[in-house]
């Protein structure tokens, strides 16, 4: 991933963001960070779609690079690190609220329907709510 320094393939917004979120897993780790509250390395991996490990690697270190994501050292074992979203990772929550409830509504397999029902009641609270969460976890409160 090129560096926000480096030219463009184009000026399209659209085109900007699948620079960093067009690839299969970049997403899934931002949504494990922020709305599954895994921080550690070994929980992103455990992920129910089964990130390589390399690939994981590949994905936080690019996430750092934008500023989307903090490593840490882990206070509870100083060996190890954690990740944590920063506030440009956060501002991302309406989107991927607006991509779960899409995949809940055009998903056969009929979960969500709890989550679907907070999205359509008050989309603002829920939206807030996570972000208040994330901010929480992430300590950027």
């Amino acid at each position: 991933m090129p560096p926000s320094s480096e030219p463009r393939r184009s000026d399209c917004p659209i085109s900007f963001a699948l620079e960093i979120f067009g690839d299969r897993w970049t997403l899934i780790v931002l949504r494990d960070l922020m709305l599954k509250s895994r921080q550690r390395y070994r929980e992103l991996l455990e992920g129910d779609e089964g990130i390589a490990t390399n690939v994981l690697a590949e994905r936080l270190k690019r996430l750092e690079h934008r500023k989307l994501v903090t490593k840490k050292r882990d206070p509870t074992d100083a060996r190890q690190f954690i990740y944590l979203p920063t506030e440009l990772a956060v501002s991302l929550v309406p989107m991927l609220v607006e991509m779960t409830v899409w995949g809940l509504r055009t998903s056969d397999n009929g979960i969500g329907a709890e989550y679907l029902e907070k999205f359509e009641t008050d989309r603002d609270r829920l939206i807030t709510e996570l972000q208040a969460k994330i901010r929480k976890d992430a300590g950027l409160q």
